[in-house]
């Protein structure tokens, strides 16, 4: 995870250099000042994209209480709880704080598992929050939605080949590093997030001291996802990166476009987990 950091951290580190270098300094700044502010709106923008709703202890008691038991193993604020009627099984956190984070799980996945089991995927979620995860990768795709605005503009204005000699080359060299730093960092970043899913899984795994319980929810959760139409899951895909299983998740080459590990080797380290607090594994 460290060295996925450093590869992105020298990657974007390479784009602010060519573009103060081609004096396209002030266009990066007004970009980055655009973004910046929606990182303080973005958690409230997904989850009405999504239909989420925070709901009170009233009219959620048995989840509000699970997440607060929660919360106390794992000495974290409580954060506010939200719902998503939704028949897909899955859960997320969203917020840039701990403070200011909100755990959301859908009907589906509340209907479909056991306490045991939903109390795992909360605590995945809870590790989410402790561990930052919303803000360090919104942090981590801070140049490449950057450098994805510079390639956009530029194939949009950049056409039109009256610029001066000096302008020209500048223009050219800013936007070639710009494509060449939004799809090295989009690996490191899907690199990163399936990293950050193991590390939120072993969280899990040790807040409520039974990782059985997490991968047998993995289990349920990804068979029942196979039943759901595709028209229906792809509604959802824009969230893949914060949901517990991504929606119409498929296998690609080397699982390098995906944004979650593989389910067997999410099952195969809580199983080794699992074998480590019953004290027989090495």
């Amino acid at each position: 995870m460290l060295v996925t950091m450093l590869l992105l951290g020298l990657v974007y580190v390479i784009l602010v250099a060519v573009a103060l270098a081609a004096q396209a300094g002030v266009a990066i700044f007004l970009i980055a000042a655009a973004f910046a502010l929606q990182i303080f709106v973005s958690d409230k923008l997904a989850l009405r994209a999504v239909g989420a709703r925070e709901v009170s202890p009233q009219e959620a008691p048995e989840l509000h209480a699970m997440i607060e038991r929660l919360c106390i193993q794992a000495d974290l604020p409580k954060p506010k709880v939200a719902v998503m009627h939704t028949a897909m099984p899955n859960a997320f956190a969203m917020g840039r704080s701990q403070k200011s984070a909100t755990v959301c799980a859908t009907t589906g996945i509340m209907e479909l598992l056991s306490p045991a089991e939903l109390e795992g995927v909360l605590a995945h979620e809870l590790t989410h929050v402790i561990n930052r995860d919303v803000l360090v990768m919104t942090l981590a795709g801070f140049f490449a939605t950057i450098a994805s605005y510079i390639v956009q503009f530029g194939f949009f204005f950049g056409g039109g080949g009256d610029s001066d000699d000096d302008d020209g080359p500048g223009f050219l060299v800013v936007l070639l590093v710009a494509v060449g730093v939004y799809i090295v960092s989009f690996f490191l970043m899907q690199a990163l997030s399936r990293y950050r899913e193991f590390a939120a899984d072993r969280g899990a795994a040790v807040i409520t001291g039974r990782p059985s319980a997490l991968a047998s929810a993995l289990l349920k959760i990804s068979g029942t996802m196979e039943r759901i139409p595709q028209t229906d899951l792809r509604a959802h895909a824009e969230m893949n990166a914060f949901y517990i299983f991504p929606a119409n998740a498929k296998k690609s080459l080397f699982n390098l476009f995906s944004t979650h590990p593989p389910m067997e080797k999410r099952i195969a380290a809580l199983e080794r987990l699992e074998a480590q607090l019953q004290g027989t594994g090495r």
